[in-house]
């Protein structure tokens, strides 16, 4: 289960970046003539202000939409309980689709078809609406522009499926809506408005974020499923028959003694019992983010919470299948048995911290 705090920062920052633009190009039209109805229906009080509070009501009613619906997804993703490569899997999903979503934008005709899109005849029926002047039609339209969604969209609900948590899915679709928020009227109006080569131009620069977006998501699914890693290890941490000891990297009064220094326990050590601990400290990163171990000896990694908090805590072993929820402070056991030689990945559920332990 991913960070509830985490997926909201990773909603608002992809609805701030992609999402304003690219479901205005949607449903911006809706919220404009619904504005423009209300502004030419009403009396002309000559004091040329831009209602407000049609704007309001859109926005509130598709945030309400859209948490329930991550709420619902994370809901689904929880009964499922898919494993860390499942979740991967459907990260994954969500940039492919990302892509797709760009190279729509860009007219290539290819893949228009590939590209999913709400049917016509809902269009049509939600534009109709939008020429009423009732006071709620901006707020109705809002609640259902969660049955129009853009391609961002359809990413981020896929994203609240693989938080596994309802708390979790409403936060990451309530922030990509919150993200949406600040651009979402003014290019809306421009879609409307503006001439069809300044709409191009809109379009073309929408999909480049869109694209930038769908290679950093599909990077951490990448990350998150342990098949690869983009980062670089700070410092090697490994153990020998005689003791612990920091090959680099240390503050070099412990290094290369066979012991440790201040009140943390070496990273990798072998106990009385001839077992094998790794100990992985974490609070918002983890450290260190890489590891050599012996093989042939029984292992246990020992997760160590120190004020840990964001996605660093949704802590995740793909190949083993192992998701675990880091406590704040305490230490959580894991067994990895009797390891032959080669590397385990780890990383947070989201794939942007990720590390590796050694087996050689």
């Amino acid at each position: 289960m991913s960070s509830s705090i985490a997926l909201l920062v990773t909603g608002a920052g992809t609805g701030l970046l992609a999402g304003g633009a690219s479901c205005a190009a949607v449903q911006g039209g809706l919220l404009a003539g619904a504005v423009t109805r209300r502004r030419t229906s009403a009396p002309d009080r000559g004091t040329g202000e831009t209602p407000l509070a049609p704007v309001g009501a859109f926005l509130a009613g598709k945030l309400l939409s859209h948490a329930v619906l991550g709420a619902l997804l994370g809901t689904f993703g929880k009964a499922l309980q898919p494993s860390p490569r499942t979740q991967a899997v459907l990260l994954l999903a969500a940039g492919v689709l990302m892509v797709l979503f760009a190279l729509d934008l860009f007219g290539v005709k290819a893949v228009g078809r590939l590209v999913p899109r709400p049917p016509a005849s809902f269009g049509r029926l939600l534009r109709r609406s939008g020429r009423t002047e009732s006071a709620l039609t901006p707020a109705l339209i809002g609640l259902a522009t969660v049955l129009v969604p853009c391609g961002v969209t359809l990413s981020m609900e896929l994203l609240a499926i693989t938080s596994g948590s309802a708390v979790a899915g409403a936060a990451v679709m309530a922030g990509f809506v919150i993200g949406t928020a600040p651009l979402f009227a003014v290019l809306g109006y421009l879609f409307r408005r503006s001439s069809q080569a300044m709409s191009g131009r809109l379009a073309g620069l929408t999909a480049v974020v869109v694209l930038a977006v769908a290679v950093w998501t599909m990077g951490s699914a990448l990350q998150a499923g342990g098949w690869v890693s983009f980062s670089a290890p700070d410092k090697k941490e490994t153990v020998t028959a005689s003791g612990p000891f920091i090959v680099e990297g240390g503050d070099g009064s412990g290094s290369g003694k066979g012991g440790t220094t201040g009140a943390d326990p070496a990273p990798v050590r072998i106990d009385a019992n001839g077992k094998q601990i790794v100990t992985l400290t974490v609070t918002d990163f983890y450290t260190p983010t890489s590891f050599t171990a012996k093989t042939g000896v029984p292992t246990t990694l020992v997760l160590h919470g120190k004020d840990s908090g964001g996605c660093a805590r949704a802590f995740t072993i793909p190949e083993l299948g192992v998701q675990e929820i880091v406590k704040r402070d305490g230490d959580i056991e894991i067994d990895l048995g009797t390891r032959k030689a080669g590397t385990l990945r780890f990383s947070c559920a989201m794939g942007m911290q990720t590390g590796s332990i050694d087996f050689a």
